[in-house]
């Protein structure tokens, strides 16, 4: 059946995979891994090729009432490395986590009034079992259906209301199909809506965001758009398409997710640069991004640097400050996963993903204390309990 293994519990962690395929087993086997009498949540991440409807109703059996969140995805990590067509997850010790969880089912409607509303009542849960303080003890986590095209506007509200807490997500995949992604909440699969998770714990913690794009000194003006639809229909004055292909040195019907990947653009915002995917050609030679484009932006081309270099610096500065880590939660974009596809180098990267403990997703987009952004790795990394510290 293609079950995964037993984990061990860590500390106020326990991790899972299973390769399983059909709902019930795939359901029976992470519960084999993860239940234990001091479980308080799970949060998941799995295939979109899963049967949904079972998986949900599978899961809600196997689990008997603990609480799960998850979301589809466009590729795994697992204490496995990457992986496809198998689902990660992560169990938290209710000892050491204290967790609570809310569902946005209207992205569209979603007020500040809402936002603030629904901060105060998770803040409230987790006070039930906190842990720790809630001030500087605390971190957000959202999962946002990533064909929703509402990120902006949920992560802006949101971040306001959230105040000083950190926080990060990744937007929901399906595989690279780009059809149709779920977020999961109360025993359902969900279209439209968003998963938004407080975690309050003792234990030291730092939510970061990386990538490894350097600017060019080549500039794209975005001149007629239809920001609704994301769709880019101008650069330059420009059809968006053929000025982006021309700047590349390709043809317009050469584009593809490769060389979205190898050639990516950037807003910047003071001096740190946002990185804007593109996510298809359309027939009328217009581009649809992934994250808000707005007239009169300035893109900024990119080039890839070593993406292996940036995920171990990353983890030198998170070693230093944190210690040895007990998990890295991962919100790891797919187009990154898709250049280390292209390039190659995944063992390596794989090493340094196992060395750290990071289980996660490839995203549709990252999450970043209220900002929505691409081709990034974005997370929190834990540190492991520090007996005997004062």
């Amino acid at each position: 059946m293609g079950l995964g293994r037993l984990s061990f519990d860590n500390e106020g962690i326990t991790t899972a995979v299973s390769f399983a395929q059909g709902a019930d087993d795939v359901a029976q086997d992470l519960a084999r891994q993860l239940i234990s009498p001091y479980l308080g949540f799970v949060v998941f991440f799995c295939s979109a090729e899963y049967d949904l409807p079972a998986l949900s109703h599978a899961l809600e059996q196997s689990f008997g009432g603990v609480p799960l969140v998850g979301c589809t995805t466009a590729g795994e990590i697992s204490e496995d490395g990457y992986g496809r067509g198998c689902i990660s997850a992560i169990g938290f010790d209710h000892r050491h986590f204290s967790v609570a969880s809310v569902l946005i089912d209207e992205m569209e409607r979603f007020s500040l009034y809402d936002a603030q509303e629904l901060v105060e009542n998770l803040v409230s849960d987790c006070r039930s079992n906190a842990v720790a303080p809630i001030k500087d003890h605390s971190f957000a986590l959202t999962l946002l259906d990533g064909l929703s095209s509402r990120e902006e506007v949920v992560l802006a509200t949101l971040s306001a209301a959230l105040g000083s807490i950190p926080h990060f997500g990744g937007s929901a995949g399906d595989d690279n199909h780009l059809n149709h992604t779920h977020v999961y909440y109360g025993g359902q699969f969900h279209n439209g809506a968003a998963v938004v998770v407080l975690i309050n714990t003792h234990l030291d913690f730092e939510v970061f965001t990386t990538h490894h794009l350097q600017p060019s000194t080549e500039k794209l003006v975005v001149t007629k758009v239809d920001s609704d639809s994301r769709r880019v229909l101008e650069l330059n004055a420009e059809p968006a398409a053929q000025e982006y292909a021309r700047l590349i040195g390709r043809r317009v019907d050469e584009l593809d997710m490769h060389l979205f990947a190898s050639h990516p653009l950037a807003v910047k915002i003071s001096d740190y640069y946002y990185p804007r995917a593109i996510q298809q050609t359309n027939a009328d030679h217009s581009l649809t991004f992934y994250c808000a484009v707005e007239n009169g932006i300035v893109l900024t081309a990119m080039h890839t640097s070593s993406l292996l270099d940036n995920v171990n610096q990353l983890f030198a500065g998170l070693n230093e400050r944190l210690g040895e880590l007990l998990i890295t939660i991962g919100c790891d974009c797919f187009l990154r996963r898709l250049e280390i596809d292209t390039k190659g180098g995944q063992q390596a990267i794989e090493q340094v993903l196992q060395a750290q403990n990071v289980i996660g997703f490839n995203t549709y987009g990252e999450q970043f204390n209220g900002m929505h952004i691409n081709q990034t790795f974005t997370g929190v990394a834990i540190g492991r309990p520090k007996y005997g510290a004062d």
